[in-house]
């Protein structure tokens, strides 16, 4: 979720729901030349108590003393650390880091060693169901992780060679599960309520993990906590809700950012999609920079969608 789960983001899932949030991806080798961009992704938004700190990086040394400095500056604000061991994206593995850890198991392993020699906070890892398709590695690397000290792991029901394609696999999440004593949290494809009784259901994992799912539908928490305990799902938002919240996304973001909040072009997109000439928007929210942009270009669709109506 690197550029997406920012302050931002993260306050408008934990408002709908979200239990636990995730800062995005932070580089150990960023942090350690003092990158202050990098740092900045370490803060805490109003109201939110403490964070998960996602890490990432192949070298055990960096990894463990990047963690205490985390540790240390952040305090009480950390719930843990957790080690990226599952993006798949060419930026990130062709360094060697993230989903391409899966392919030296001895690494990783030494990576959680030094990380959890080095802090106090519980340490654990995601990752996939293995790096190359129909190579499925995941419940044995599992096993190595819980050896080496991790308190708790993440299972992606995909392989890394798979990117996003495809359906994510949760059998695996149930394997996870019967290979660790560790608690398993399941992630992959969790995008109503019901997903989330699904794969509890199926696998017995002890949480789950929503990410993409979430992307421009905060509302998606409150659906899924209400789905776990057996209650009616909340209504889809409205166009006008939906809108709203794009709305506020954007002030929040610019609260935090400043005038220039290109990143917001994205969510926006998100929000958008599906509504009646959300199409011919995207082509405006490209040129956004200001908050004023994007709600010019709000009202304009909410003018279209009036007419649809």
């Amino acid at each position: 979720m690197a550029g997406v789960s920012d302050i931002a983001f993260r306050t408008l899932c934990r408002e709908a729901g979200a239990d636990m949030a995730f800062t995005e991806m932070v580089s150990a080798k960023g942090l350690s030349f003092a990158n202050e961009k990098t740092r900045h992704l370490l803060a805490l938004a109003d109201g939110e108590s403490q964070v998960a700190v996602q890490l990432f990086g192949h070298e055990p040394d960096v990894m463990a003393s990047q963690a205490a400095w985390i540790e240390q500056e952040m305090g009480e604000g950390l719930a843990y650390l957790d080690i990226n061991m599952g993006c798949p994206a060419r930026k990130i593995v062709s360094k060697g880091d993230g989903s391409a850890l899966m392919k030296d198991p001895d690494l990783a392993a030494s990576i959680v060693r030094a990380v959890k020699g080095a802090v106090e906070h519980p340490v654990t890892v995601k990752f996939r169901r293995g790096w190359a398709e129909g190579d499925e590695t995941a419940p044995a690397f599992a096993r190595l992780m819980e050896e080496a000290g991790a308190d708790g792991v993440t299972v992606h029901g995909r392989f890394a060679e798979q990117l996003y394609r495809g359906s994510a696999d949760w059998g695996v999440i149930a394997r996870v599960r019967e290979a660790v004593s560790v608690p398993v949290v399941g992630n992959g494809d969790i995008r109503r309520g019901a997903d989330a009784v699904s794969v509890a259901a199926e696998t017995g994992c002890d949480a789950v993990m929503i990410a993409r799912g979430a992307e421009g539908n905060p509302w998606l928490f409150s659906q899924v906590q209400a789905a776990l305990v057996g209650e009616a799902e909340p209504a889809p938002p409205t166009v006008g809700e939906r809108i709203a919240m794009a709305r506020r996304h954007a002030e929040l973001l610019t609260h935090r950012e400043g005038r220039n909040i290109v990143r917001m072009r994205k969510h926006a997109m998100w929000y958008m999609a599906g509504l009646p000439g959300a199409a011919a928007a995207r082509g405006r929210i490209n040129y956004c920079t200001t908050l004023a942009d994007f709600d010019a270009v709000f009202d304009e669709l909410l003018e279209i969608v009036r007419e649809h109506s």
